[in-house]
């Protein structure tokens, strides 16, 4: 996820809304094998994997700041490609700067007055009333599912035969994280980070691109600044109290959230008094968050939701909901939505998912992270 600022209200952005949301569209490739605009070789892809964001900045995609907004200033500099297959290599080197499908998006929100909830932090960070905000959720495509498929097969080639380890499930594949393989998953999963990294990157470059082009102003001008960027899948090495006693543990993200109180050292510096910003999405329908990290998050390992997760199949949803159908209601309530295909607009339909008001009030009341503020939607894009 990438939260990221402008200047601009509501009113300000209102009548170009259209524009902004056709030419974002056309300029972030969507959807199933969506191919980038930055055209690289199979080698140069190999140095994205190991630099991640910072490749992006010295390319010129982006602004050093966003590295500082960025978690672990957007390179995981434990990764090495070579623990990475030619296979995946094959499959990522095409897509940088594409938003993929699924639940993915890219959209652009409005902060409600009555939706700030923490003013002091909100002000401190940089929103205010009736401003207009860009979110996006993505990660590393075909690469990192491919990362997961090579390991998740060597780990079932070893897993009973060499550890003696038996499960009920093979998608629970795994090995001893000190074993060489598990090692060697861990550098290629940061490679799989790192790719992740440069694609919001790149994705940020060209918002900031049609909003220029939209308002006839440079980004600078607008006030497209990033809020944060954080991981929703990814392992990390951390300091946790267990049972009175700090040890060392890996914490493996999958489909949560990093939400660490102030003073904890995984926090960019630029955050660290305050605690780290939690981006949390909604469905398409409904609306995102920022949080921060809250006080009680110690007991989650430093974990929170990272989105409001669904309440049936993508299956079933395309069965009871129509695409066409809500593309013209959304847009009848003020959200112009452009998608690759109504099939997978109608999978992500708000009634496909828990509500994300319940959700985030459970995080909050919870202290595992804290409401900062809501963002509505008013544009996306779909894969």
């Amino acid at each position: 996820m990438r939260l990221v600022l402008t200047s601009l209200t509501y009113n300000d952005v209102k009548p170009h809304l259209k524009t902004l949301v056709d030419k974002l569209f056309d300029r972030v490739p969507a959807g199933v094998g969506s191919t980038g605009f930055v055209k690289l070789t199979k080698d140069e892809f190999r140095k994205v994997v190991v630099e991640g964001a910072e490749w992006c900045i010295k390319k010129g995609y982006g602004w050093e700041e966003d590295l500082e907004r960025t978690e672990l200033n957007g390179k995981a500099d434990w990764a090495d490609v070579s623990k990475v297959s030619s296979k995946a290599i094959e499959r990522g080197f095409k897509q940088i700067g594409t938003l993929g499908s699924g639940n993915h998006y890219l959209e652009i929100q409005v902060v409600k007055p009555e939706n700030i909830f923490d003013q002091e932090l909100a002000k401190k960070w940089g929103l205010f009333p009736n401003q207009v905000v860009i979110m996006f959720h993505c990660g590393s495509r075909g690469f990192g599912h491919q990362i997961g498929t090579d390991y998740l097969q060597l780990f079932l080639s070893v897993m009973e035969r060499k550890y003696g380890i038996k499960i009920l499930d093979q998608e629970l594949a795994c090995a001893p994280f000190n074993s060489p393989e598990g090692q060697d998953y861990f550098k290629a999963m940061a490679g799989g980070v790192n790719m992740s990294f440069a694609n919001r990157q790149v994705i940020l470059h060209r918002i900031r691109e049609v909003f220029s082009d939209v308002f006839k102003q440079d980004a600078e001008s607008l006030g497209l600044k990033m809020v944060f960027d954080v991981s929703h899948n990814r392992a990390s090495l951390e300091e946790h109290e267990v049972d009175g006693k700090k040890k060392k543990l890996i914490v493996h993200r999958k489909g949560s959230t990093g939400s660490y109180p102030a003073g904890r050292v995984e926090i960019p510096k630029l955050y660290r008094d305050d605690g780290s910003p939690v981006i949390i999405g909604g469905s398409m329908e409904t609306g995102s968050y920022l949080l921060v990290g809250g006080e009680k998050a110690h007991e989650t390992f430093m974990s929170t939701a990272h989105g409001s997760g669904r309440t049936m199949s993508r299956t079933k949803a395309r069965n009871i909901y129509s695409g066409d159908k809500l593309q013209k209601e959304m847009m009848q309530r003020g959200i112009y939505i452009k998608s690759v295909s109504f099939s997978g607009l109608a999978e992500e339909a708000g009634g496909a998912y828990k509500d994300i008001d319940d959700v985030i009030e459970a995080t909050h009341m919870s202290g595992i992270s804290k409401k900062v503020v809501k963002f509505v939607p008013i544009g996306n894009v779909k894969g």
